[in-house]
């Protein structure tokens, strides 16, 4: 869903081997189904149950990111999102090739990740559903696998709720992993998903957070042929399936320019004035470039009062110059 310990995008691992194009689009497929497989099984039983999972199910698919984030960071980075793919390309963090197969890898690891689910509560659907696989109606289990709105929700609506919530997972997911100040990035994978957590619990109530084009259209596409029909596409008159798909890719950029116009800009601002000051010291003279030492304090040698007829006197160098006498001579 993202790139996780996300730099979101560069991949470099220092002392070892750049992974090959190969062992990324496996990574990618891998993990996508691996998030879908776990994280609709989690949904599956909340249908099947009558909601029985209830809150439970949002934590849930927070920690099935997690994991799939550490599953695979230092390969690919995890992105297993589109919608962060094409935000990546657009900053120019991977090229156009690239770009096409991560997103195929995305949306294949989703089809099959979803047809793990299918088969493994196959049984379960056919009683809960009496094996009428249906869109809409009480015993529907099509939203076990993509997500459908509520009835109220209007076009407008669902296309701000997928654009703003996308926005605010690319804000935390910047926070959590900027290079300076973020979080250490061995407990990425842990504060990513903990972000998907309370954004899921959130805003979730209009259309399920999708936030994710290729978990969206990869397990629409299996209901297709697993039997839901074309209704899955033509939901409401064909204006709901393209906008978790379009939602997404818009709020990525919302969310990064939002970021980087509120946050990254003090950053940019502070990390310029340090330069200028370095640059400002490099082409300074060298007599101007003169550091004072640092003030040490010393401590006041212990001094004993001196009787009334003693006292110090001051003598002449050969050269003019002068020095106290470190001893105490009788008076004349």
């Amino acid at each position: 869903m993202m790139r996780a310990s996300v730099d979101l995008g560069k991949h470099k691992l220092v002392g070892m081997r750049q992974p090959s194009l190969k062992a990324c689009l496996l990574c990618e497929f891998f993990c996508t189904a691996f998030l879908m497989y776990v994280g609709l099984s989690f949904t599956a039983v909340d249908v099947l149950s009558n909601g029985s999972l209830g809150a439970f199910g949002n934590l849930a698919w927070g920690a099935c990111l997690m994991m799939a984030i550490q599953i695979g960071n230092h390969i690919s980075g995890s992105q297993m999102n589109p919608a962060i793919s094409i935000m990546l390309y657009a900053f120019g963090e991977m090229d156009l090739q690239r770009l096409g197969l991560y997103m195929a890898a995305q949306f294949w690891g989703a089809f099959v990740g979803s047809a793990g689910v299918f088969l493994v509560y196959y049984d379960a659907i056919d009683k809960f559903d009496g094996g009428m696989r249906t869109v809409r109606g009480p015993n529907a289990t099509a939203h076990i696998f993509a997500t459908y709105p509520q009835d109220y929700l209007s076009v407008m609506g669902g296309l701000f709720d997928q654009m703003s919530t996308t926005a605010l997972l690319v804000i935390l997911i910047k926070a959590i992993t900027h290079k300076t100040h973020g979080l250490p990035k061995a407990i990425h994978p842990y504060a990513i998903g903990t972000a998907l957590t309370v954004l899921i619990t959130a805003f979730s109530k209009n259309c399920g957070a999708a936030l994710n084009p290729a978990r969206d259209l990869g397990p629409r596409v299996f209901t297709f042929i697993a039997g839901y029909g074309w209704e899955v596409f033509s939901y409401n008159n064909y204006t709901w399936f393209w906008i978790p798909i379009v939602g997404p890719i818009i709020g990525v950029f919302m969310g990064a320019f939002l970021y980087e116009y509120f946050i990254g800009n003090a950053d940019e601002i502070k990390n310029k004035v340090v330069s200028n000051d370095e640059e400002n010291r490099a082409h300074s003279p060298p007599h101007m470039n003169i550091t004072p030492p640092p003030i040490v304090e010393i401590e006041k040698p212990f001094s004993m009062p001196l009787p009334a007829h003693m006292k110090m006197t001051r003598r002449q160098t050969i050269d003019g110059g002068a020095y106290y006498n470190g001893h105490p001579t009788i008076m004349e």
